[in-house]
């Protein structure tokens, strides 16, 4: 089980993606534009179809529990 979380960038700070795992540990953090990279980077590419449709469905700001 992970949870995800997209925060909304400003003007100069862009949009991001917060993984964590079931004790809120942080255990993926990477840019929105760079969502292929950022899961490659964290071993998290059995779940890639999982994790970018969740995040393309999900508004900022706001926690989705993702059992995988």
């Amino acid at each position: 089980m992970i949870y995800l979380l997209k925060i909304k960038g400003t003007d100069k700070i862009p949009d991001f993606v917060q993984i964590r795992d079931q004790d809120m540990t942080l255990r993926a953090y990477f840019r929105m534009d760079q969502q292929e990279s950022g899961i490659r980077k964290n071993n998290l590419e059995k779940w890639k179809k999982e994790i970018i449709s969740t995040l393309e469905k999900i508004p900022f700001g706001k926690l989705k529990k993702l059992d995988i």
